[in-house]
């Protein structure tokens, strides 16, 4: 009955973390949501416990912590999987396969029922995604927008007739082109400050084929 109890209580309290940490990353619409969370959480906790119930049931003498080992290494593959490089060249997702790595880790210390460990990390956890989120949204500041001419012999004029007729400040990048006609170039341009940038002002360039904001 008092295994029961262990197993119950852990379990729920893993799946309450996976919750609180995936919803926050469910909201920015990321792949990993509040699911893959829990059944991290949850599949770490269970790995602590089988090393617990080996040594304590069975009576197993060996490293009762190889297992949850394997499992925070391994979790790195899972989280490999939402990190995305889009278009623009900006890779987009680490923060959310930290979390899951987090996660793993966390749901590790409640299946061994370490609980005040994974409670004060959660909570830190949480403070630092939300608050320092805000904060680099703010200095970010800049909205990304992506052009595609048809002769990439004029990209560097193009861009310096940008940047001079606009004033405004902006770093870009030259990428392949999504429509994949032969011939053309992608460029996508980080503006730091969208109200000094119209691009509508450039739709009349021979050029320009394609523009869009990202």
């Amino acid at each position: 009955m008092e295994l029961l109890l262990k197993v119950l209580v852990r379990s729920v309290v893993s799946v309450l973390i996976g919750i609180v940490i995936g919803s926050e990353r469910a909201r920015h619409g990321r792949a990993a949501g509040a699911r893959t969370h829990i059944l991290v959480a949850l599949g770490a906790a269970l790995t602590a416990m089988i090393s617990l119930y080996a040594k304590e049931v069975l009576g197993y003498t060996g490293d009762i912590f190889r297992l949850s080992a394997q499992v925070i290494s391994g979790v790195g593959f899972l989280g490999a999987g939402v990190i995305i490089l889009k278009n623009n060249n900006m890779i987009t997702g680490l923060t959310t396969a930290a979390g899951v790595w987090t996660t793993s880790v966390i749901g590790i210390a409640v299946g061994c029922g370490f609980y005040l460990g994974a409670v004060v990390v959660t909570v830190l956890y949480m403070l630092a995604i939300v608050l320092l989120g805000k904060l680099e949204r703010g200095k970010k500041n800049g909205e990304v927008i992506y052009l595609e001419i048809d002769d990439m012999y004029q990209a560097n004029a193009i861009v310096e007739q940008l940047s001079k007729e606009s004033g405004a400040k902006f770093t870009c990048n030259f990428l392949p082109p999504k429509s994949g006609h032969d011939g053309n170039l992608g460029i996508s341009l980080f503006v730091k400050d969208k109200k000094t940038f119209d691009i509508t002002m450039w739709k009349d360039n021979p050029h320009i084929v394609f523009y869009e904001e990202e």
